[in-house]
């Protein structure tokens, strides 16, 4: 939704008559007596968009940033879709959960107000939680849906409002747009009193018994709590400012772990988060301040969760001293390996497991599924995807305990359909002591891995590209490479490198070459530009490389994998083909696109 044809001044007028939090009235009111248009049509020309991801934005006043007023009118459009969509949702309710970040109480108060005023109970947290302790509560209270108040990884001037639909997943289409429907159809605000959501006998406390019920299923994810006691292994943790420490803390005593140091500078929440310009495990010198610690401590293992705890990322020291930082796909082969190790010695039919993973994740675990029999299914990029995939093959009879995404998120066990970097923590702190009782390490592990199953290695990254026309431009090119390309069958590329493409997968027009005669692919559409190609060289080297446009930042993403029997072989092919791609498919130069 967009302002377009309207004058500024109105909308100016509409903000200060409807808004009626005096510090984001005062906001606008000053930009418009300072004569600030450009700022004022930034915040008051479009409307912030509510999609899978439900909203994320700059904490400020307008339309198109988060704020009191972008809450409430979010909260009432989604509980009258709730209410039209879900059995018996009045009784059944809404858990609500909600960060450290600045405002995230109040507008999880809000949240339950607005559902309040419907006559909807609600299970509002009492203190901060975990991201994934609000589909958790969904599936324990059989809730109607679940809302977290969190930007995640953000930087700190930003908040978001994560839904959870009645099956514990993130919303996936068509809730998304019928959610975006119903906000704009209930914009009247109705409650604006945090303070009433708490009195109203509405609002249910079921905080202490879910975080209880928590800390059960995690233990119940531990198969070697004894000998769990008794590891000499050191741990770092931090939670890099966010609401993890606690949580992890009390998972490594549910599983029989030592306590492990915490990076005391990163380890209480702090909206503010003074010692990293980022809050992501994944950015450069995220790691600096645990690493250091983990040196002054004579630790083996670095843990980080991001802010809202639900992503993972983890770091070994090596025989020399220096550390390595696994990426998510190593992660994940990690996690898979073991999990697949447990599977097989509980006798359980390895026919009826199946594993999930983002469709550009490694393929590593396809590789793994070819040669042990069991199932792997991909999907998406996104834990919504992630979640419903894993649901619907529990519905066909299989058992679903790992999916991951190469973004470091990863789904352990059965009980949340959601990425959750708690339990991720916990279950790699035990893989790693379970390891180092066989003498070997995380590292030498991976190696195992990939001796039986093939090397891979994956090489993502990005081009800059703040024109949307250019990007099309490129896209249109790829799409006819020869110029003998149509809208019914396009003419992609042939080759990159020294390898030939095999398959073609267009996932925005649909397009799958490698299913004659419809050539329909088996992943839904993506509303962006994605296409994934597969390529192999003459002596059976692979390669999969997927492109696609960023929903969020003016970036083409690529992500890259290699695979075969000889690692400097496959190193090289990757040099070549992110030259090639650089230079002949996104023609950098040509399009002046930068690069990170």
């Amino acid at each position: 939704m967009n302002f377009a044809g309207v004058e500024l001044a109105d909308l100016v007028k509409e903000w200060l008559l409807i808004d009626q939090n005096p510090k984001t009235r005062q906001e606008i009111s000053d930009l418009w007596a300072a004569g600030r248009v450009d700022e004022l049509e930034k915040r008051l020309k479009s409307r912030i968009e509510f999609g899978t991801a439900g909203l994320r934005g700059r904490m400020e006043a307008g339309w198109s940033r988060m704020n009191d007023l972008i809450v409430i009118q979010a909260s009432q459009g989604l509980c009258a879709y709730v209410l039209e969509h879900v059995n018996d949702a009045k009784s059944r309710g809404a858990v609500i959960g909600y960060d450290h970040r600045h405002h995230s109480e109040r507008w999880a108060r809000l949240t339950a107000a607005a559902f309040h005023d419907k006559g909807v109970k609600t299970y509002l947290y009492r203190g901060v939680v975990h991201t994934p302790m609000v589909p958790f509560g969904v599936k324990r209270l059989d809730a109607a849906c679940g809302v977290m108040i969190t930007a995640s990884h953000n930087p700190k001037h930003d908040n978001g409002y994560k839904v959870y639909w009645e099956n514990g997943v993130q919303i996936i289409s068509p809730h998304d747009k019928g959610i975006s429907m119903s906000i704009l159809a209930n914009l009247d605000p109705k409650e604006w009193d945090p303070v009433s959501a708490l009195v109203n006998p509405l609002c249910v406390d079921r905080t202490q018994e879910m975080v209880e019920g928590y800390f059960d299923y995690i233990a119940s994810l531990s198969h070697y709590r004894v000998l769990n006691t008794s590891t000499d292994i050191k741990f770092v943790n931090t939670s890099l400012h966010g609401v993890g420490h606690v949580f992890v803390e009390k998972s490594f005593e549910r599983f029989g772990f030592n306590p492990f140091t915490p990076v005391q500078e990163q380890q209480n929440p702090d909206p503010e988060f003074p010692t990293v310009q980022f809050p992501n495990p994944e950015e450069a010198g995220a790691l600096d301040l645990a690493i250091r610690t983990a040196d002054a401590a004579g630790a083996a293992y670095v843990f980080a969760q991001d802010p809202d705890a639900d992503r993972f990322c983890a770091a070994e020291r090596r025989a020399d001293g220096s550390w390595v930082i696994f990426t998510g796909d190593q992660l994940g082969v990690l996690f898979a390996g073991k999990i697949l190790e447990r599977y097989k010695t509980s006798g359980k039919p390895l026919d009826k497991l199946a594993m999930v993973a983002s469709t550009v994740s490694s393929k590593m675990i396809e590789a793994m599924a070819a040669v042990e029999g069991f199932k792997f299914t991909e999907c998406l990029t996104g834990f919504k995807f992630i979640g419903n995939t894993a649901l619907a093959l529990v519905e066909q009879g299989y058992e679903v305990p790992f999916g991951y995404e190469e973004a470091i998120g990863f789904m352990v066990g059965s009980e949340i359909r959601d990425k959750d970097g708690v339990s991720a923590a916990v279950f790699f702190a035990e893989l790693v002591a379970s390891l180092h009782r066989e003498g070997k390490t995380a590292s030498s592990y991976l190696q195992e891995l990939y001796a039986r199953y093939g090397y891979f290695q994956t090489k993502n990254s990005y081009f800059i590209c703040d024109d949307p026309l250019v990007i099309n431009q490129i896209f249109a090119r790829i799409r006819n490479y020869d110029g003998q390309g149509s809208s019914e069958r396009p003419s992609y590329p042939k080759s990159i490198g020294r390898l030939d493409v095999s398959s073609v997968v267009d996932l925005t027009l649909g397009y799958d070459s490698s299913n004659p005669p419809t050539y329909k692919p088996s992943l839904p559409l993506s509303s962006g530009h994605m296409i994934q190609f597969r390529a192999t060289s003459q002596d059976g080297f692979k390669i999969v490389l997927t492109i696609r446009t960023s929903g969020t930042e003016p970036k083409v993403k690529y992500y890259l994998e290699g695979s075969g029997n000889d690692r400097d072989t496959v190193q090289e092919i990757l040099k070549e083909v992110v030259q090639e791609l650089g230079d002949a498919w996104m023609q950098t130069d040509l399009n002046k696109l930068g690069r990170p």
